[in-house]
């Protein structure tokens, strides 16, 4: 039984992990080399794919733009720049074209390369052909300057004094609510134990007098 607690929560931690580090802000420095508009149809892993834009039509296929771009350590990586419009996760991004116009203005070359801190959520997976979705693109001065995450900061924080809260709510509830209900119950039983043992030792009295009344007919031995 032990094992399977365990199993659970860490199932549970893993899940609430997974789901914070691909909705959460992240911030990649990178170099842009290229932008596209390409016609993407949806299968088993549209999940991973915003909505549609706001204002346009849904359908099993459409038009997505894509940021191409290149890691200091000059791995490629490869951005979608989808809205989210009003869906989740709450980003509430409407200018997707506007994002597509300033990465295109700020592609580089190798010789003379502008870095761009581009904040995104989500994940790079090639297997199921996942993108992360580009929320913005901002210039930095080098592939070594340093942001700092207060968004998440903020929000991991909020997150975990509400867990305290709800934890210390249940720790009174408990300590005010269950924990008496269960010494009434503990006492309860303890009370009826008493008497159960009271009923048998009365019993076992009455049944010792009845049998000596019995002895008491017997025939006696004679001398």
């Amino acid at each position: 039984m032990r094992y399977v607690k365990w199993t659970l929560l860490a199932l549970i931690a893993l899940t609430v992990f997974s789901f914070l580090h691909y909705t959460l802000p992240q911030n990649d420095i990178v170099r842009i080399v290229g932008t596209e508009n390409r016609r993407i149809d949806f299968g088993e892993n549209s999940i991973f794919w915003a909505q549609p834009d706001v204002g346009t039509a849904g359908g099993g296929n459409r038009d997505v733009f894509f940021v191409q771009t290149v890691q200091p350590d000059g791995k490629p990586m490869v951005y979608r720049n989808e809205d989210t419009g009003w869906g989740w996760p709450p980003y509430f991004k409407l200018d997707s074209s506007n994002t597509q116009a300033e990465a295109q203005a700020l592609v580089s070359t190798a010789e003379a390369p502008k870095w761009v801190a581009i904040t995104h959520y989500g994940w790079r997976n090639e297997f199921f052909t996942i993108f992360p979705n580009a929320v913005s693109v901002k210039q930095v001065e080098s592939p070594d300057v340093r942001i700092i995450p207060w968004v998440n900061i903020i929000i991991l924080t909020t997150l975990l004094f509400i867990l305290f809260l709800l934890w210390r709510m249940w720790a009174q509830f408990r300590e005010r609510t269950i924990d008496p209900a269960l010494e009434d119950v503990a006492e309860a039983m303890d009370a009826a134990g008493q008497r159960v043992d009271q009923a048998q030792d009365r019993a076992a009295g009455v049944w010792g007098r009845f049998r000596a009344w019995l002895n008491t007919w017997r025939a006696k031995p004679r001398k």
